[in-house]
């Protein structure tokens, strides 16, 4: 059953016409399975490092060696992951691949407060759920994952827990989600692409280039932040963490007041050097 969705018309409703229901599937054919073997073991042998010391691991895809980067563009390129964002949408909406913004993930269930520690507390994954005019949704391919936890997407009312050749499909910006099961520091990592797809109205060539570029600043910006603060160990390293769990809990009261919080606080530093420079 498709469900009721419309770009554009800024209907009251939003829960109801702006959500991309969560999607769950997985890749059936054995060319599918090749390629996805292939890269975990190339993911095993290039990061092995990272995989002793179970930390988690983020690597902007468009910074891999090209022959990984062609094996991946066979997983998120997929007829199926398109066909299946697509029937969600009316018939001409345009979908652009972010593929600046897609990752390798190499996650290890951790609760050290870091700057990954919201990817398993309730969260939404971005913050510009007021776009009402544009939807990212993101692709979860789960290359390695023995489905010891339990992914539940709330808005949609689906959990699954994911297997390794299973993908999730999920919309970046309203999705409220969290990860479920007793944590056991003996569990293997789970190696993930995510990608990302900008879905917007046909022939809305300037709503698509400022919603890019708009969802291309959050991307990083977080990124950044997550990167800088997981496990963390200096003090410089605990206060972003704190930030980001801070700013993660705000954003899911309402994407606006982690923004007015940020002005808050811009305006008390500037008037404190306003009033040390008198």
């Amino acid at each position: 059953m498709r469900p009721d969705l419309t770009l554009g018309f800024g209907s009251a409703d939003r829960e109801k016409t702006d959500l991309f229901r969560a999607t769950v599937g997985r890749y059936e054919s054995a060319a599918d399975r090749a390629v996805i073997d292939e890269l975990v073991a190339w993911v095993e042998d290039r990061y092995r490092q990272d995989l002793q010391r179970r930390s988690s691991r983020h690597v902007y895809v468009r910074t891999l060696p090209a022959p990984a980067r062609a094996e991946i563009d066979r997983l998120r390129d997929s007829p199926i992951l398109r066909a299946l964002i697509a029937r969600q949408f009316p018939e001409g909406s345009v979908i652009t691949p972010m593929k600046h913004t897609d990752e390798l993930y190499i996650s290890n269930y951790n609760r050290d407060r870091g700057g990954d520690q919201g990817l398993f507390d309730k969260h939404y994954d971005g913050n510009l759920r007021f776009l009402s005019s544009s939807v990212v949704v993101r692709a979860l391919i789960y290359l390695q994952s023995d489905a010891s936890y339990r992914v539940v997407f709330h808005d949609s009312h689906v959990a699954q827990a994911f297997a390794s050749y299973d993908f999730s499909l999920l919309d970046f910006h309203r999705e409220l989600h969290w990860v479920e099961g007793e944590y056991n520091p003996a569990d293997r990592q789970r190696i993930l692409l995510k990608c990302n797809y900008l879905i917007t109205p046909p022939r809305a060539v300037l709503l698509r280039w400022t919603t890019l570029a708009a969802n291309t600043g959050v991307f990083y910006v977080v990124k950044a932040a997550m990167e800088y603060s997981k496990s963390p160990r200096t003090p410089a390293q605990r206060f972003v963490g704190l930030l980001c769990n801070l700013f993660r809990w705000l954003n899911n009261l309402h994407p606006f007041v982690p923004l007015a919080f940020i002005a808050a606080l811009l305006a008390a530093l500037a008037g404190g050097l306003w009033a040390a420079a008198l």
